[in-house]
C-alpha cells in the first residue's frame, strides 16, 4: 500500500476575495466545491481574476468540505476554492488514481470531521492509502481505459436523456399552444391556444377528485401504498413501496386503477403539483398527500391531462395557486377542480399523446441503458481495483459492443 503523499502532490484550495469573482470569463475558471462538478470534468460558472490556488490540467480535484470524497478531473488550468484540493499524480497513471479514489470514496468520506459539516485537512488527505503496486503501469493504464470506456458510455446516455428531455419540453410548448392542425390561435386567460380548443375548469371533465388514505405504511402488509416518492417523470414507479392492511370496503374505496392520475397536493413549493399516471398491474392504494383524479374518458383522455399537468408552464401556474406555509405548500382538491385547462377534441388529444409518447419511450430506453451501464461500472470498479478480476481476463470486444450506442 502507498499513501497519497507517496505518489502525488497535494494542493489545498483557498478561496480568493469575492470581489475577484466574475461570470464574464475574466481570469481562470473558479471551482469552489462539488456543486461545480459536471460529468467527467467540472463546468465553470465563475471565473477569478486573482487566483490564490491553481490546479493544472489533468489534476484530480477532490471535494474536501461538505461532502468529502467526490472527485473530478480538471480539463484546464483553474482556480480552486477551499472546498477542493488538487491531487497531482507522480509515478502512477493519473486516470487509474482517479478511479482508485472513486473506489474508496466512502472510506475517504469517513475521515471527515466537524460538528456543522464534514471536512478533511491536508494531513488526513495525505494519509489516505491507495494500492498502485498491485498493478504495473501498463495494467493501470488498461484498467483506466476500460473504466473510462464505460464512464463515457454512461455520460453519453446522460447527454441523450438531457437532449431528449429538452426536445420534449420544446414539443410540449408547441403542442399545447399551437396544436397539430396549423389553425389560428386565440388569446385566453391561460395564454395562447388553438382557436378550436376550449378553455374550461378541470371540474367539468372530472368524475372524481379524491384524497388518499390516511394510514401509516409499513414494510409488510396486504396492499402496496403509493406515495409521493413513487411519482417519477410523469409515471408511477413501484420501487421503495410501503404496505398497509385494509378492510375490503376500504381497499375498494382507495384502489388505484389504470389511467388514474395521482396529484401531489402537499409538499415543498418545488414539488407540489407533481403529477403521475398509474399504468401498472396489481392492487395498489394511495396515500393522503395525493389526490386521485379520474376524468370522463370520452371527453378528456387521462394521458393527455397527465402530459398537460406536467408541462413546465402548467406547473408554474399550479404553484401560483398553492397556499404556502413555512416549509410546505398545498393545493386543495377544490382549487384543483377550478384550475383552467385547454381541451381539444378527443382525436387531437390522442395524437398529442402519441407524439409525446414516442419521446417518453426514447427517454425510458436511455435511462434503462444508463442504469445498466452504471451497474456495470460499479461492478468493474470494485472487481478491478481489488484484483478479483484482471483486465486481461475481460472480453474487451464484447464490452465495447455493450457500451456502444
Amino acid at each position: 500500500m502507498a499513501t497519497l503523499a507517496d505518489i502525488a502532490d497535494l494542493i489545498m484550495g483557498q478561496s480568493p476575495p469575492s470581489s475577484t469573482y466574475n461570470e464574464a470569463g475574466d481570469g481562470l475558471p473558479f471551482f469552489q466545491g462539488k456543486t461545480d462538478f459536471g460529468l467527467r470534468h467540472p463546468t465553470p460558472k465563475l471565473y477569478c481574476s486573482v487566483p490564490l490556488r491553481i490546479a493544472k490540467a489533468n489534476d484530480i480535484l477532490i471535494s474536501v468540505r461538505a461532502p468529502v470524497g467526490p472527485t473530478n478531473i480538471a480539463d484546464r488550468e483553474c482556480c480552486i476554492g477551499r472546498g477542493l484540493a488538487a491531487i497531482r499524480p507522480r509515478d502512477i497513471d493519473g486516470d487509474f488514481l482517479f478511479f482508485n479514489l472513486r473506489h474508496i470514496e466512502k472510506l475517504i468520506a469517513s475521515l471527515g470531521s466537524g460538528s456543522t459539516f464534514h471536512a478533511i485537512n491536508k494531513s488526513q488527505l495525505a494519509s489516505v492509502e491507495v494500492n498502485p503496486h498491485e498493478f504495473g503501469l501498463l495494467e493501470q493504464r488498461k484498467i483506466a481505459a476500460v473504466l473510462g470506456l464505460v464512464q463515457r458510455a454512461i455520460e453519453q446516455q446522460e447527454r441523450l436523456v438531457a437532449l431528449t428531455s429538452e426536445l420534449k419540453r420544446t414539443l410540449m410548448q408547441k403542442l399545447f399552444t399551437e396544436g397539430l392542425r396549423g389553425e389560428p390561435q386565440q388569446q385566453t386567460e391561460i395564454g395562447l391556444v388553438p382557436a378550436s380548443w376550449k378553455v374550461v375548469e378541470l371540474d367539468e371533465f372530472l368524475t372524481e377528485a379524491q384524497y388518499g388514505l390516511s394510514a401509516k405504511g409499513a414494510d409488510t402488509g396486504a396492499y402496496p401504498l403509493l406515495r409521493m416518492t413513487n411519482q417519477q417523470d410523469g409515471r408511477i414507479n413501484p420501487d421503495n413501496l410501503q404496505y398497509v392492511d385494509l378492510a375490503e370496503d376500504q381497499f375498494r374505496k382507495f384502489r388505484v386503477e389504470r389511467g388514474d392520475i395521482l396529484f401531489n397536493r402537499t409538499n415543498s413549493l418545488e414539488l407540489v403539483g407533481r403529477t403521475a399516471i398509474f399504468d401498472l398491474e396489481g392492487d395498489f392504494v394511495f396515500a393522503s398527500y395525493l389526490i386521485r383524479l379520474r376524468s370522463d374518458p370520452d371527453r378528456l383522455r387521462s394521458a393527455y391531462l397527465n402530459h398537460y399537468l406536467n408541462w413546465d408552464d402548467t406547473q408554474r401556474r399550479l404553484k401560483s395557486i398553492a397556499t404556502r406555509a413555512v416549509s410546505q405548500s398545498n393545493i386543495s382538491a377544490t382549487r384543483l377542480r377550478g384550475f383552467a385547462i385547454p381541451v381539444p377534441k378527443p382525436e387531437e388529444q390522442d395524437e398529442i399523446v402519441q407524439n409525446l409518447g414516442c419521446l417518453d419511450i426514447k427517454l425510458a430506453i436511455h435511462r434503462r441503458r444508463g442504469q445498466a451501464l452504471s451497474s456495470l461500472f460499479r461492478t468493474l470498479l470494485h472487481q478491478l481495483m481489488t484484483a478479483q478480476i484482471r483486465v486481461h481476463d475481460l472480453d474487451l470486444p464484447e464490452l465495447e459492443t455493450f457500451t456502444e450506442g
